[in-house]
């Protein structure tokens, strides 16, 4: 606490020098300042994780997800088998039934795979994407990415409460935010660093890390770089 304290009192005391310097004083703007720099320090990961947990399942609604007996889910579920714990993380696959060439990730841990992405390639390539994806969640990409929305969005920052815990979000909010997950767009060394992920991840399961490659020439043949998985992936 003394540090948090401290911290403010640098915040606000770093706002009353530039209010002097300008002959006024904002004293609202100095504590939403302040402000900001508790809602940092207190929104933690466990609190992010919490709220992609919520997301993702007004996500869901919103979305056709494939029964357990659908030909997709049982083929989805026989790719991931090994992958239900992996490198300490707790993942959920799931397949939306529609006919865009996506996927993404949570940073509770969801992967959601679309039936288009699914039709466009063998299970080793869907693999190969699956395993870039949660490289995103193991090397915190998706946790950094929803936190930075709820940081950034003025009525987000408002229903985060005291501790971190994220407060009372309407639908709205969560699918806002859900919708900013799966549209992000991760620099081009986040992106590298999940492909590389994706190999290893490949290689320790016994498959051919080669299909990670592959599996980008596909859909760049199939539908370019406009889209979908493609839009923000390095070439």
């Amino acid at each position: 606490m003394r540090l948090l304290t401290l911290l403010i009192i640098s915040f606000i005391s770093a706002f009353t020098l530039t209010g002097c310097a300008n002959g006024s004083f904002d004293t609202n703007a100095a504590l939403a300042l302040g402000g900001g720099a508790v809602q940092a320090l207190t929104l933690d990961e466990a609190s992010v994780k919490q709220t992609a947990t919520l997301a993702a399942k007004e996500y869901d609604s919103k979305h056709k997800v494939a029964e357990s007996n659908d030909p997709c889910s049982i083929r989805l579920a026989k790719m991931t088998r090994s992958l239900q714990n992996y490198d300490g993380l707790t993942l959920n696959f799931k397949v939306y039934k529609a006919d865009e060439v996506n996927a993404f990730a949570m940073a509770d841990g969801r992967v959601r795979v679309y039936a288009g992405l699914m039709d466009a390639m063998p299970d080793d390539q869907v693999l190969a994407v699956i395993g870039h994806e949660v490289g995103h969640v193991k090397l915190k990409h998706s946790y950094h990415q929803m936190r930075t929305q709820i940081l950034s969005n003025t009525a987000l920052q408002a229903a985060a409460g005291v501790g971190g815990i994220v407060g009372s979000l309407s639908q709205g909010q969560l699918g806002q935010l859900a919708t900013g997950v799966v549209s992000a767009q991760f620099s081009q060394r986040d992106e590298l660093a999940s492909d590389s992920f994706a190999v290893t991840l490949l290689r320790n399961l016994g498959k051919d890390p080669r299909a990670m490659t592959r599996s980008i020439q596909t859909l760049k043949a199939k539908f370019g770089a406009g889209g979908g998985f493609m839009s923000s992936h390095p070439s």
